[in-house]
């Protein structure tokens, strides 16, 4: 059976979400869309995944747990859960990794975490969007000892990409999927790094806005709608 998903989206919790990206609207946009399966993954942070997760169970939406972390060498990689609880204890490991640096509203934009009415909790006043003392290879181990999934995130663009920053995929890190942008067919990708056709693939958003949202265009093929099968599928795309 196929799956549409998108596992690389934003809330208005990371400070270049639109605040619009509230658990309500991401979750109602992504039935509109016709997705099954989404990954919340806001920039070095889980505290929207609660009220996300809560709204979902209600529509019968599956969510992931996730966050995309942004390590000390600047690069992007997608972290995806099985449970909530894992993705909480990460998440506290990557806050203590942040810089203690204030967030500048005017120059970053608000950092919003909501209850699952969108009403506003707090404001995040440390910003996400600095890099952790935390390495790559750190991130590989931490995730896969809470039982989660590493994925480099958007490895074809030139910022923030594991490519771009590091040059290579190192093979000690035993990556098995990689996260293309929507904007470059994938055999192209491959045409030009040759390299990338050893690794699975997925498609994502990595949506800030409503709209950019993945709709019914990537999917997964599993034998039914389960967690465990999902993360048997990333390790096994064609």
């Amino acid at each position: 059976m196929e799956f549409a998903v998108d596992f690389h989206i934003h809330t208005a919790l990371s400070p270049c979400g639109d605040e619009d990206m509230t658990p309500n609207n991401i979750v109602n946009m992504a039935l509109l869309k016709g997705l099954d399966i989404i990954a919340i993954t806001d920039h070095n942070s889980c505290a929207n995944l609660p009220a996300v997760m809560e709204v979902a169970v209600q529509n019968g939406l599956m969510v992931i747990p996730g966050m995309e972390v942004q390590t000390k060498e600047d690069v992007h990689i997608i972290c995806l859960f099985k449970k909530l609880e894992n993705a909480q204890r990460f998440d506290e490991i990557v806050y203590n990794s942040l810089p203690n640096i204030k967030n500048n509203e005017e120059v970053f934009g608000r950092q919003i975490v909501y209850d699952a009415e969108d009403q506003v909790i707090r404001k995040e006043e440390k910003l996400l969007l600095s890099s952790t003392v935390l390495s790559v290879n750190d991130v590989f181990v931490l995730v896969r000892g809470l039982g989660g999934i590493c994925i480099p995130a958007h490895v074809d663009k030139q910022g923030f990409s594991i490519i771009s920053n590091l040059g290579f995929i190192p093979p000690a890190l035993k990556v098995k999927t990689v996260e293309y942008s929507k904007k470059n067919p994938p055999e192209k990708l491959m045409n030009k790094w040759a390299f990338l056709k050893k690794y699975n693939y997925i498609i994502s958003s990595d949506a800030h806005y409503l709209w950019d949202m993945n709709e019914r265009e990537f999917f997964l093929d599993m034998d039914c709608l389960s967690v465990s099968e999902l993360f048997k599928s990333l390790d096994n795309l064609e």
